[in-house]
């Protein structure tokens, strides 16, 4: 493969996916691990992005809104198959490949929580829906940063899919229908009850407002440009790491729907702040204080949701942020996923307090991602970057803050 020639074809596409960041060495530096895990050259690039979410936090899981956007950080892979059933991937800071045989497709307990699980459960959904599948080459390299709640698992999961498809099937599979298996690999097979956001917004790009209220996801494209409305989006990551904490994220989904199931739904899509409100007595005793809680924060968030993007639509600024800030609040007092309870340390809450102080009346700053660790998001005014910036990499870490921008498209094939 010709990278020079790959990037002069596709340079507007490449420059739009990366908000026109340079990427030429780091692609070269890709193929160049290709040719030597395999001695051979790559068919294609596969990209998909990593995600943020913007309002709408732990809605998807009980059928609520989201919204989301894809980012400028990516899980790429140079890939091409391979002729035998076993897909062979070296991934960046991993010196031992991830070999996984599609000969045997079931569900392996002691491959849960790792990347061969997600290999073996993207091949079986694939194959299941009648896809065809075979074993591929890929050398993997990824900015999305794990534990960074910008979804570095949904974009690889992402990425798999396209592998896949761009290989075997002609680029045939679309975006929602990757998104969903990608969702059944981590759910089935990787063991994580996630809902279906992280791979809807990678999978789909840009930024978007997604209701799960349907059996297949509603998606709206929105068109809004912060930088020129004089605002950078910005993350921090304040410490901890998701890895251990899937026992946590379970509770919120788990508890969500106990709350629905007392008041005779299956999820908590449909029930009303006002219905929630007049069920407490019956609810009280029969599920837990924090489920209730949890449970407002979910019919909350979820017109916020509406509210959020109607403002957008509108360019009514200072009402988006009052929707994002009060997203940040309700996940901190309802939904309680700010800090993990055996730990001293309380990362997120001091970012998002320090965020406050410099942020309020001027931007907007809240949780983001799964939470418990990982990072806040931030509107930043952009004479105010730099100053933000400094002032929470000194707290956290040089190099904590990020600037974000969301990428116009989700995965793709780069040939």
């Amino acid at each position: 493969m010709d990278v020079k020639a790959v990037f002069e074809r596709n340079a507007r596409r490449l420059s739009a996916l990366y908000a026109g960041q340079d990427q030429y060495a780091r692609y070269c530096a890709l193929a160049d691990a290709f040719r030597a895990h395999f001695s051979r050259e790559p068919e294609a690039f596969v990209s998909a992005p990593g995600r943020t979410e913007v309002v709408g936090n732990h809605t998807d899981h009980n059928r609520g809104r989201v919204l989301a956007a894809a980012v400028n950080l990516d899980t790429v892979a140079a890939v091409a198959p391979n002729e035998t059933s076993v897909v062979r991937l070296y991934s960046e800071g991993y010196d031992a490949p991830f070999l996984v045989d599609l000969s045997d497709l079931s569900v392996r307990e002691d491959e849960k929580e790792t990347t061969f699980s997600l290999i073996r459960g993207v091949a079986a959904r694939l194959e299941e829906l009648g896809y065809v599948i075979g074993g591929f080459d890929a050398q993997v390299t990824s900015t999305v940063f794990k534990g960074s709640g910008l979804s570095s698992s949904a974009a690889f999961e992402v990425m798999l899919v396209a592998a896949f498809d761009a290989l075997f099937n002609g680029w045939s599979i679309d975006a929602k229908l990757n998104a969903r298996i990608s969702q059944f690999a981590e759910n089935i097979y990787f063991g994580k009850p996630s809902g279906l956001l992280d791979q809807t917004a990678s999978a789909v790009g840009g930024l978007v407002a997604l209701d799960f209220a349907p059996e297949i996801a509603s998606v709206e494209a929105l068109s809004y440009d912060f930088g020129k409305r004089g605002y950078a989006v910005c993350v921090v990551s304040a410490g901890g790491e998701h890895g251990n904490l899937t026992s946590a994220y379970a509770s919120i989904p788990v508890e969500m729907k106990q709350v629905a199931q007392q008041m005779g739904c299956e999820v908590l899509n449909g029930v009303t702040p006002e219905a929630l409100e007049a069920a407490v007595p019956a609810l009280k005793n029969k599920v837990s204080d924090r489920a209730i809680l949890r449970a407002f924060h979910f019919v909350d968030e979820t017109r916020r949701v509406a509210e959020a993007t109607e403002a957008l639509k509108r360019d009514d600024l200072p009402a988006f942020f009052r929707c994002v800030v009060g997203s940040g609040e309700s996940s901190w007092k309802l939904l309680q996923n700010l800090h993990v309870e055996s730990s001293d340390n309380q990362e997120m809450p001091l970012a998002l307090e320090l965020s406050r102080r410099m942020l309020e009346g001027r931007g907007a700053w809240r949780i983001h991602g799964g939470g418990f660790a990982g990072t806040i998001l931030a509107f930043v005014p952009s004479e105010m970057v730099e100053t933000y910036s400094n002032t929470m990499n000194a707290v956290f870490g040089a190099g904590a803050t990020t600037v974000l921008s969301i990428r116009p498209e989700g995965v793709v094939c780069i040939r």
